[in-house]
C-alpha cells in the first residue's frame, strides 16, 4: 500500500512564518490550494487556519471550498474557459481574465445571479503565459470599465509558470507603474496589484519587492517551505509538510545488469548499460506505487539519503537498497519528501490514501 501525510504541525509552522513576513510588509496574501485537489480533510484544515482568501484554479475544488466555509472569498487563478462561465461566477468571487469577451461573458451570467463578479486583469511581462501586451491595456480598461455586474479589483502577472522566466525588482516595478497608469488615465482606484506566487518571496526577504505590490498568492512555498532562487528551504520553514510512504513488497539480491534482449521498456525509454557493473550484484526493494501515481521518479526524495531509484513501472517501483545502513524487510515502510509537481500527481491520485497527522 502506499499513503501520503499531511503533518499540521508542520504546515502550521509555515503558514506562520508567511503570515508574519506578509504583515510585516504590509501585504495581503492568499494560499493557493491547488495542490489539495478538493481533498476535503486537507482543506478544512488550511482553512481553519485563519485566511479569509483562497486561490485555486479548479471549480471542482472551489465548489468543497465553499461548501466548507461560504464566507472565504474564493480566487480563480487562471482564465475562465466559456463552458464554465456559469459556475466561475457561482464559486469564485474573483478571476483572473486576459480576453474582454470572456469578460463580458462573465458580466452577462453575474448579471443572471443578481452578483457583482470581480476581476483581476494579467499583464504579460515576459514568461509568455497567460496575459494582455502592455500596448494594448489601456484600450482593454476602456472597455471593461463600461461593463455592468463587473469590477476590476486588479491588475496581476506570471513569472516562472512556463517559461522559467524569474521575477526582478525592474518586473514588478513595471507591474506596479501599470496601476498607476489606469488609475491616473481612468481616474479609478486599483484595489491590488497581485505580483506574484512562490517565486517571489526571495525578493521580499531582500526588500526588492517594490511598495505598490500588495498581494501575493501562496502554494509551494506555503507546502514545502522553497526559496525558489536557490531551491533551498527557508530558514525557520519545514520542508515535511508532504511525506509519501510506500511499502516494500519484495526484497532481493539480483545482478546489475539485465539479462536478455533489450528494447525500449514501455515509458520509451532505453537501458545504458555501464560495462563495469557486469558480474555485480545489488539488493533491491520493490514498493507498491509506480508512475500511476508518481509520473517521475525526479520528483521524489527518499528520507533515507542511501536509497537510490532503479526504474519504476506503472505500479511498482524499484529502489537500489545496496548502500543502505538500515536492514529494511518485507513489509517495511519507505517514506520519501516530494518536489511540487510530485505531491500534486500524488494527490491527483486516487490509489493513494490521504491521511491527516
Amino acid at each position: 500500500m502506499a499513503y501520503i501525510t499531511l503533518n499540521k504541525k508542520s504546515l502550521a509552522i509555515n503558514y506562520s512564518y508567511l503570515q508574519n513576513l506578509f504583515y510585516k510588509n504590509n501585504i495581503d496574501w492568499a494560499p493557493v490550494l491547488k495542490l489539495l485537489c478538493g481533498n476535503k480533510k486537507y482543506l478544512e484544515y488550511v482553512l481553519s487556519l485563519g485566511n479569509e482568501q483562497v486561490c485555486d484554479a479548479r471549480l471542482t475544488n472551489l465548489k468543497v471550498i465553499k461548501s466548507i466555509d461560504p464566507n472565504v472569498e474564493t480566487i480563480y487563478i487562471k482564465p475562465p474557459a466559456k463552458r464554465s462561465i456559469a459556475n466561475v461566477v457561482k464559486y469564485a468571487d474573483v478571476s483572473f481574465n486576459t480576453e474582454f469577451t470572456t469578460i463580458k461573458w462573465l458580466a452577462e451570467e453575474a448579471r443572471k445571479q443578481d452578483k457583482i463578479h470581480r476581476v483581476i486583469i494579467m499583464i504579460e511581462l515576459g514568461d509568455l503565459r497567460e496575459g494582455i501586451l502592455g500596448e494594448h491595456l489601456i484600450e482593454f480598461y476602456k472597455k471593461i470599465f463600461q461593463l455592468p455586474n463587473i469590477k476590476v479589483v486588479g491588475i496581476g502577472a506570471n513569472l516562472n509558470c512556463l517559461s522559467g522566466i524569474m521575477p526582478s525588482k525592474d518586473k514588478l516595478i513595471q507591474l506596479s507603474l501599470y496601476e498607476q497608469l489606469i488609475e491616473a488615465k481612468f481616474g479609478q482606484k486599483i484595489e491590488g496589484v497581485s505580483g506574484g506566487s512562490s517565486v517571489m518571496i526571495p525578493l521580499l526577504l531582500k526588500k526588492q519587492v517594490p511598495k505598490g505590490v500588495n498581494h501575493f498568492r501562496i502554494g509551494e512555498t506555503l507546502f514545502f517551505g522553497v526559496d525558489l532562487f536557490s531551491n533551498k528551504t527557508i530558514p525557520k520553514m519545514k520542508d515535511d509538510v508532504f511525506l509519501l510512504h510506500s511499502e516494500i513488497i519484495e526484497i532481493t539480491e539480483k545482478p546489475v545488469v539485465p539479462y536478455g534482449d533489450i528494447e525500449e521498456n514501455p515509458s520509451g525509454e532505453m537501458l545504458e548499460i555501464n560495462p563495469e557493473d557486469y558480474g555485480t550484484v545489488h539488493k533491491r526493494g520493490i514498493l507498491d506505487i509506480g508512475l500511476l501515481d508518481i509520473s517521475n521518479t525526479d520528483f521524489l526524495i527518499p528520507t533515507d539519503k542511501r536509497i537510490t531509484f532503479i526504474g519504476a513501472s506503472s505500479d511498482m517501483l524499484v529502489i537500489d537498497l545496496n548502500e543502505t545502513r538500515r536492514k529494511y524487510k518485507v513489509g517495511d515502510v519507505v517514506s520519501f519528501k516530494m518536489k511540487y509537481m510530485g505531491a500534486l500527481r500524488i494527490m491527483n491520485s486516487k490509489y493513494i490514501e490521504k491521511r491527516l497527522i
